[in-house]
């Protein structure tokens, strides 16, 4: 029986940056985009004893704008991956892409070498929106690109769509919403406007134009209607997806299952292993050519921790969290933390599906989530005192240690073409 892991990979490169955004990317450095493909493709085939204990299930090639940087460079990078571990057939294998930057040619390359699913960056069918956010699409190129993927032939496209943008309306989110569902995708992404400091947006902190929170609220729970009406069921607070269609790569960190990232600023997840790279390009790159360090941040977490993780990751989720599971991670009474539950229950944010044990919270419930998992991390923590859990013994950090926690049995392997 094989361990089963994520791959996500890094894509840093836009035509240029929305008003929003504070990931890491770059506009105006495609001069570096060759030297960080080599970067990338060596640190993956470095990485190759890393992969042996695993089957390889997701691939997620995300950014920045992966379909800027080009189809036949991702391609490349996966087939440099497909080299150094063992990556299944059927895996899931996203690439994210932007309307004005993706063509026939393109995909049909993608969905030749195994990319079988697409997410799109829509965020408004709104034209004066999408100019205030910084978007250099309109909603035509949208459909356009749906379009293009159908005739690729992708069966797995997803959306993304944001609300609470700068004066939109109910009625703008309400269109929104009708035109995305009208190009029939599998998987509907909808994101709430957050205000970073230091991007150009933030200047709407506080903003007479920002809808409030009343009005997003009302946004968030029209959407999750919405979806309901058209087929598309909540699977966690910002995810809805026709049946089967569920990110089988996002699942993996909202679970807690293994996965190792690739470019500057990814992150990892290795049974207690938590790590992060360099979140400068330059920096990454010139420490892959060097065998420099790249660790950013590197720490081996507790079984507390992984309790924590478990409780705000799980809580997204219309899965949920169960005591059961609880008590398998942490070996600690759960009874605080359900009497909590309880409380939320009375007020409608929280229900329990007592065939199952599980406890979720009610889509009003994911509206006041951060305060609502706050809470139960406060009773989590009041349990901590008032008993002496169990605690696994941890095992000694090593950079190159990967041990897994989920299974699969069998399945085909893709094989690259030989170095």
């Amino acid at each position: 029986m094989d361990e089963s892991l994520g791959v996500y990979i890094h894509i840093p490169f836009c035509a240029s940056r929305c008003g929003y955004c504070d990931f890491c990317t770059y506009a105006g450095r495609d001069n570096l985009m060759h030297k960080y493909q080599h970067a990338l493709e060596t640190h993956i085939l470095e990485s190759s004893a890393q992969f042996a204990p695993y089957l390889i299930d997701t691939v997620y090639f995300g950014g920045g704008t992966p379909s800027y940087f080009g189809a036949r460079r991702i391609c490349d990078i996966f087939n440099a991956l497909k080299r150094a571990g063992r990556v299944l057939k059927d895996s899931e294998v996203t690439v994210e892409v932007n309307p004005d930057s993706v063509t026939r040619r393109d995909l049909s390359l993608l969905k030749r070498e195994g990319v079988n699913r697409l997410s799109i960056g829509v965020q408004s069918a709104n034209p004066e929106l999408l100019k205030l956010i910084g978007r250099r699409h309109n909603f035509k190129q949208a459909q356009k690109a749906v379009k293009l993927a159908r005739a690729a032939d992708f069966d797995n496209i997803s959306l993304d769509l944001m609300y609470g943008l700068p004066s939109q309306t109910r009625r703008d989110w309400a269109d929104t919403l009708a035109r995305a569902i009208e190009l029939r995708p599998e998987h509907i992404s909808l994101y709430g406007l957050k205000l970073e400091e230091g991007t150009p947006m933030y200047e709407y902190t506080g903003s007479a134009i920002l809808p409030d929170d009343d009005e997003q609220a009302d946004m968030y729970l029209y959407a999750v209607e919405a979806m309901e009406r058209n087929g598309f069921g909540q699977y966690e607070i910002s995810n809805f997806c026709t049946t089967g269609h569920e990110s089988k790569h996002n699942m993996k960190y909202w679970r807690l299952e293994d996965y190792m990232g690739f470019g500057p600023a990814a992150h990892s997840c290795v049974s207690e292993l938590r790590y992060s790279y360099v979140t400068d390009i330059d920096a990454y790159i010139n420490g892959v050519a060097t065998q420099g360090d790249i660790l950013d941040e590197y720490e081996t977490i507790t079984s507390l921790d992984k309790a924590a993780e478990y409780i705000m990751l799980g809580m997204r989720t219309t899965h949920g969290i169960s005591q059961a599971e609880y008590y398998d991670i942490y070996r600690s009474d759960f009874s605080k933390i359900e009497q909590l539950l309880r409380g939320f229950e009375k007020r409608g944010w929280s229900e329990k599906n007592e065939e199952e044990d599980r406890w979720s919270f009610t889509s009003t419930g994911f509206l006041l989530s951060n305060v609502l998992i706050g809470a139960m991390l406060e009773a989590q923590a009041e349990q901590k005192l008032a008993t002496t859990p169990w605690v696994r013994e941890g095992t000694p950090a090593r950079r190159d240690m990967a041990t897994g926690r989920a299974a699969v049995t069998g399945g085909e392997l893709f094989f690259a073409e030989p170095l």
